[in-house]
């Protein structure tokens, strides 16, 4: 265990120096979407579950966790972020179980739709020419194994799009977690993840392109500008959770996360999920910008307090079970996000 423990602690250490973070380059790297939680279940924990989430939601914040699946998993969520922009988000995850010692392997798949924004010109600004739509999207491989009883680690492969009509681009993330479980009743839980790690993308197609016209001839000619190269918006978690456990098939679960951003302020969140036989779960959660004293100077519009709770039934013979998810998360400015979404496991 002293090893297990000193290993994880160089890890973080050095993973720490290298992501430490820095708000002077807060802007910089592209494809935020992939810091935005698409889950119910984790989001109403302030995003601080990385050492407690289990199934397809790990493959966000630490996909050790998908690791835990016992059989097949299914689950779909819709969130209308920063109520007021018009923004929405459909999440959709599948994990299935590989044999007793294969392994887990999971599938996320992540859209992101701002609506009909109406096209402009330098000609006509006011728009009255058609519409287009935004299209952000990302799926995830994931794959997630039990190494010991003790140690469980996992890698996830993300392809990213981000696209409008005439302009797109596209790139690959990768992500690896591990979780460490030790206790008498396995109830403490160490883990860290490194999350977003890739190389750069940039934007290609005919919007960076335009005509001129050559004054010596009069001859027209097409230009195409090139468009600078961006990050992606790597990070590192590191967490631990710890479960209380009560009588009468109670539980109480604490959660501690500390996110250390490369282009970002660092963040800290905890949460506390209280859970009674399985079927009735409670959470809440508090996020905060390490650095800021006040939500006007904070760098993120999602900050400050979480909640939600998931109510699951049973769903047949085999022991499935069917739960409704939601989470809210407020915000400054906006009216909040809120996330609703099925989960089965069978």
């Amino acid at each position: 265990m002293k090893k297990i423990a000193i290993s994880l602690a160089l890890f973080s250490g050095v993973c720490l120096t290298a992501f430490a973070g820095n708000p002077d380059r807060s802007g910089s790297a592209g494809a935020s979407e992939l810091l935005i939680n698409p889950w119910a279940r984790s989001s109403g924990l302030a995003s601080s579950s990385m050492c407690s989430v289990r199934g397809v939601e790990s493959a966000y914040l630490n996909v050790a966790g998908l690791a835990f699946t016992q059989g097949s998993e299914l689950l779909f969520t819709n969130t209308q972020y920063l109520v007021g922009t018009g923004i929405k988000m459909n999440s959709l995850g599948f994990g299935q179980k590989l044999g007793k010692s294969g392994g887990v392997l999971g599938l996320s798949v992540v859209n992101m739709n701002f609506g009909d924004i109406q096209r402009t010109t330098e000609a006509l600004p006011e728009g009255g020419i058609g519409s287009f739509q935004v299209n952000y999207s990302n799926i995830g491989i994931s794959y997630a194994k039990g190494f010991s009883q003790s140690i469980y680690g996992g890698l996830t492969v993300r392809l990213i799009s981000e696209s409008i009509y005439n302009v797109k681009a596209q790139g690959v993330a990768f992500d690896a977690g591990i979780r460490y479980v030790t206790g008498e009743k396995d109830n403490i839980r160490f883990g860290i993840a490194l999350r977003n790690v890739g190389p750069t993308m940039r934007y290609r197609g005919d919007g960076l392109t335009y005509t001129v016209t050559i004054p010596a001839t009069g001859n027209q000619m097409t230009v195409e500008q090139r468009s600078q190269d961006f990050e992606l918006p790597s990070m590192v978690n590191v967490g631990f959770a710890y479960d209380f456990l009560m009588k009468g098939d109670m539980k109480l679960t604490a959660n501690a996360q500390y996110t250390s951003n490369s282009f970002s302020k660092d963040q800290v969140a905890l949460g506390l999920e209280y859970s009674f036989r399985e079927r009735f779960i409670l959470r809440g959660g508090y996020q905060k910008d390490i650095g800021t004293n006040t939500t006007y100077n904070a760098k993120s519009a999602i900050t400050g307090p979480t909640g939600g709770f998931t109510v699951q039934v049973p769903a047949g013979q085999n022991g499935s079970m069917l739960g409704l998810d939601y989470s809210y998360r407020a915000s400054n400015p906006f009216n909040g996000t809120h996330s609703m979404g099925l989960h089965l496991t069978f």
